[in-house]
């Protein structure tokens, strides 16, 4: 008959102490902050490493480092505390779709489409607050402490559902002045007079809009490689060279004069945008008001 055991942990003090001793490389700076006596930081490690039954720190006089076993266990127990204290936070903000809803979002798209339409969220969700996160790299909730994201891409992302936004409808633009000077961009093969601003993040943006539109690709001259549209968008108004970018990002810039497109080619872009909720918080109140808004801004 197979019985029944409980869990081999250890005390939750001990890995609390172990924790904020690896953190500050001190025990007397996480004995203040555990508002607990040195002494007793080192007793109650002493009684994890007793536990554990191998050292997680080397000591010499004063100076303490952690084992190759101390850094393995810490970045286990850094993890799990960081789960159990955003999970805390979670279940404390969460009651009747209350608390703060953290979004990460692409900068770009989050200032020029997302901002102008929040109004309406706030205004019919006062008890909502919002916390908008800069963040267009690998996508991980936990470690972002965000709760939905917008991403573009092909789709294909793990244990989330995944929402279609918009897909991109890519246009060339410059400033009037490029125009206007001597060499004023007339067809494809008078690119070649101008520096093409690159996008870091999607180098082969122009290799797609060239063989998209059937052009020859003479040897180009390169202008700067920037990270975000916004600072692409800028570098083309200030006259840097001349950008590719999605039409809806551009369309104030270019009513208001700031950027002509000399061509009238619009080809679509490689992937789309996409609202991704994880499946873990999908059922939260707030996540599912906000969820709900945000697709019924695309009709």
């Amino acid at each position: 008959m197979q019985t029944m055991r409980g869990r081999l942990l250890p005390s939750l003090n001990a890995i609390r102490t172990f924790e904020a001793v690896a953190r500050f490389n001190s025990f007397t700076r996480a004995a203040e902050e555990l508002n607990v006596t040195q002494s007793a930081a080192s007793r109650l490690v002493r009684s994890l490493e007793e536990f554990l039954q191998v050292p997680l720190f080397t000591r010499e006089g004063r100076r303490i480092e952690l084992t190759d076993q101390g850094r393995f266990y810490n970045a286990l127990v850094r993890d799990s505390l960081d789960l159990i204290e955003a999970g805390t936070v979670e279940l404390i903000s969460s009651k009747a779709g209350k608390g703060t809803l953290s979004i990460g979002m692409l900068p770009t798209f989050g200032t020029r489409w997302l901002l102008p339409r929040l109004p309406s969220f706030q205004e019919a969700h006062p008890e909502i607050a919002l916390n908008i996160i800069s963040s267009d790299g690998e996508l991980d909730f936990t470690k972002e402490r965000i709760d939905v994201a917008v991403r573009f891409g092909h789709g294909e992302w793990k244990d989330a559902i995944i929402d279609p936004l918009m897909s991109e409808e890519i246009m060339v633009v410059c400033s009037p002045r490029l125009m206007e000077g001597t060499q004023p961009i007339t067809d494809y093969e008078s690119l070649r007079h101008h520096r093409l601003i690159r996008h870091s993040t999607r180098p082969d943006s122009w290799e797609h809009w060239f063989r998209s539109v059937g052009a020859h690709r003479e040897e180009q001259q390169w202008g700067p490689s920037l990270e975000h549209f916004f600072m692409i968008i800028q570098a083309a108004i200030a006259g840097l060279g001349v950008a590719l970018l999605p039409s809806f990002l551009v369309e104030d810039d270019i009513r208001s004069g700031k950027l002509v497109s000399p061509f009238k080619d619009r080809i679509a872009g490689p992937g789309a945008y996409y609202f991704i909720t994880p499946a873990s918080k999908s059922e939260l109140p707030r996540v599912k008001l906000f969820r709900r808004w945000l697709l019924d801004q695309l009709d």
